[in-house]
């Protein structure tokens, strides 16, 4: 048996197992130890029967003296009551629905029990323990897997219980603790005072304290980024190497279009406009992220470098998440580039359109392969499209440049996916308005140089934002009456399309819906105003429609889900209210606070919520206090970590190196760990084990 191996032919994983484990992503002995722990039950605390104490958790050992079966007479549920002895004395035992016990345990066994002791019908009782069968003869706490010491709780699916995963590992790590292969050299481990491979992966499955299992945490945290830091900087070395179009910077054009703009562009604008320009000029692909706060101006930015690689005979690719976000940058670009004689057209799943230089001002509907036949004989400069754009059928005759809007909505295979769409690698230009933390901007993101749009356009003014308790909702129905009654434009946002008859997840009261609260806002509170719905379940055409109505202000409140999350531009809008806050993180409380605040009109943001916890209120006080989306960035991956913020998860990421992304400073000492490694051994040919685990990584998450 190899790490490699596959779990199917680990001896006593059935066909059943093993589609579970599958599940979980486990598929060989290598997955298998890497499932860690994500807490520890201390079942530690050995005790004599007769010092039991009640509400307390203990672990006792003893005989069996009697066992039986019944069932409850209220709720016909399956009842196993025990009695167990030792020297001091004996205690009554009992589990619900667990009938198989009878065939497990019998009288005369002698057993370990870790639970906790209560008070049942006036007698005192073990109720429910974790057990283990022990045979006669001194046995020690060392060799105990379920009871008696720390116990792993592991992440769990439906059928494939922890106590089956302590019962698997056990014996497979107990093969592997001295063949474990060190991926992390002598110097690195001594540098940063990790433990060794050997002891980690034992210590972290059933440590012998606390404090080492932290100490084997740590060790992992430590080799999971240093792993992941190891894939980018590798992937960056390969980009530097390969070949992209020069594109060569002119001047003259980009005075010219600026000169076109109805507004001044910012400091900012102008330094990130001028690298991102001047890297395109190098015969090695640009991999750049501009990152700028909710209405900073990226998307201007990104239509300067793509001005310039066009009137340089080149084409431009510019993918936005949501179909949505694609139709209003198709729109908003063909009339900033009206005066420049450009051919514009826009896929996405349902829709095909084209603007010609010859009627910039007209959108031709056209037949998706006519659309893609343009593409292909390069009569397209700029497509404009969601996720078709990756698929295999759309080719470019000569892509220099892939824009991503909200980039880190599609995963890093997408990204690839799209700069291999020519021969030579296009120059990549990453956009997001939801700032990243400095950890993941030095490790998810690391192959990507950083441009930092860190200032508004003059003339905005500060949202107000305000906490609305419930009490006080009618309060703010009658404000936005007024700003309605002013010829201004309202979002209020829900959580949820539909009602459920109660919340799966925390089995709390329903939260408000779009579709139910719709009708209340439309028929009783607001009867008198233009009221729209939108939601994702709607058609796309509809969903157009809709946006269109509001943009041109034939709607004057907006009833949605989180849909206008990004990229919506509705000047005249200036109350957002949210309800269910508590139900979205601060990044995307931040991003709706970003549809309003867009022209000169003051402009408010209300957050309500049925939530009365301390938690709650802190959180959204963070966003009133705090207008700045890079702060709020760092304090919603305390909150929430990457995973939920950033849709890392689905890359296949390690819980462990999740957590570690949190820590600033283990992730400096992985970076640079990993680029002394690199100096010292490119190739990592001194390093095989290493070398294969990081193969197997990049197979994993598909880190191109």
């Amino acid at each position: 048996m190899t790490l490699f191996t596959p779990i199917k032919e680990i001896p006593g994983i059935g066909p059943a197992y093993i589609k579970k484990l599958h599940k979980m992503g486990v598929k060989t002995v290598h997955d298998l130890l890497y499932h860690f722990p994500h807490r520890y039950e201390d079942f530690s605390k050995m005790i004599p029967i007769a010092k039991v104490k009640i509400n307390e958790t203990c672990c006792i050992m003893g005989k069996i003296l009697e066992i039986e079966s019944s069932r409850t007479w209220k709720k016909n549920m399956s009842l196993i009551e025990a009695v167990v002895e030792d020297a001091s004395g004996a205690i009554k035992v009992i589990w619900f629905n667990q009938p198989y016990l009878t065939k497990t345990l019998s009288a005369g066994s002698n057993v370990c029990l870790a639970g906790k002791v209560m008070v049942k019908d006036k007698g005192v009782y073990l109720t429910g323990p974790s057990y283990e069968k022990m045979p006669p003869g001194n046995y020690t706490k060392e060799k105990l897997t379920h009871t008696g010491r720390l116990i792993p709780v592991y992440p769990e699916t439906e059928g494939l219980s922890s106590r089956w995963l302590r019962y698997i590992l056990r014996p497979i790590l107990a093969h592997f603790k001295y063949k474990m292969p060190e991926i992390l050299t002598p110097e690195i481990i001594k540098e940063n005072k990790l433990i060794p491979i050997s002891q980690a992966i034992w210590q972290i499955h059933f440590p012998d304290s606390l404090a080492l299992a932290k100490k084997a945490q740590e060790r992992f945290s430590f080799e999971e980024l240093f792993v992941i830091e190891l894939a980018v900087l590798k992937e960056r070395m390969k980009l530097n190497q390969k070949k992209a179009v020069a594109v060569p910077l002119d001047i003259k054009l980009i005075k010219r279009f600026v000169k076109t703009l109805s507004f001044k562009l910012t400091d900012a604008q102008k330094k990130s406009a001028y690298r991102i320009l001047r890297d395109m000029e190098r015969p090695c692909p640009m991999n750049r992220l501009l990152e700028g706060d909710v209405g900073s101006g990226k998307t201007v930015v990104a239509i300067m470098a793509a001005l310039n690689a066009i009137k340089a005979g080149h084409q431009v690719a510019f993918m936005a998440p949501t179909e949505i976000l694609a139709k209003q940058h198709f729109q908003g670009i063909a009339k900033l580039l009206q005066d420049f004689k450009i051919n514009i057209g826009l896929l996405t799943g349902k829709e095909d359109k084209y603007v010609s230089k010859k009627l910039p001002n007209d959108f031709i509907e056209i037949s998706r392969e006519k659309l893609l036949e343009k593409t292909l004989n390069k009569e397209i400069d700029i497509l404009i499209g969601t996720h078709t754009l990756i698929q295999d059928k759309v080719k470019f005759g000569n892509l220099a440049l892939v824009v991503l809007d909200e980039q880190h909505r599609f995963g890093i295979g997408q990204r690839a996916k799209l700069t291999k769409k020519t021969a030579e690698v296009p120059h990549l230009l990453s956009m997001t308005a939801t700032p990243i933390p400095r950890t993941l901007a030095l490790t998810i993101y690391g192959d990507l140089d950083l441009s930092i749009i860190g200032e508004l356009p003059k003339g905005r003014k500060k949202i107000i934002t305000e906490y609305i308790a419930p009490k006080d909702r009618q309060k703010s129905y009658d404000f936005i009456s007024k700003q309605v009654k002013k010829d201004r434009q309202i979002f209020i946002i829900y959580p949820r399309i539909e009602t459920p008859e109660e919340d799966e997840e925390t089995k709390m009261p329903p939260l408000k819906a779009v579709k139910e609260e719709y009708e209340i806002l439309s028929k009783k509170i607001f009867p008198d105003f233009k009221i729209a719905m939108l939601h994702g379940k709607m058609a796309g055409k509809e969903k157009e429609r809709t946006m269109r109505a509001f943009k041109n202000r034939k709607t004057d409140i907006l009833v949605s889900t989180s849909v206008v999350e990004v990229g919506i531009d509705i000047p005249n809008a200036t109350v957002m209210l949210i309800e269910g806050a508590d139900r979205f993180g601060l990044a995307q409380l931040h991003q709706f606070r970003g549809r309003v605040g867009r022209s000169k009109y003051q402009s408010y943001c209300f957050l309500l919520t049925d939530s009365h916890s301390q938690k709650t209120y802190q959180r959204l006080k963070a966003l009133i206090d705090c207008e700045d989306g890079f702060s709020l960035a760092e304090k919603d991956l305390k909150l929430r970590g990457p995973g939920e913020i950033y849709g890392v998860r689905q890359w296949g990421i390690p819980d462990l190196a999740m957590a570690g992304l949190k820590d600033i400073s283990l992730v400096e000492k992985t970076r640079e760990a990993a680029k002394q490694i690199l100096i010292q051994d490119p190739g990592l040919e001194y390093c095989p084990s290493l070398k294969q685990r990081l193969k197997k990584f990049q197979e994993g998450i598909h880190l191109e």
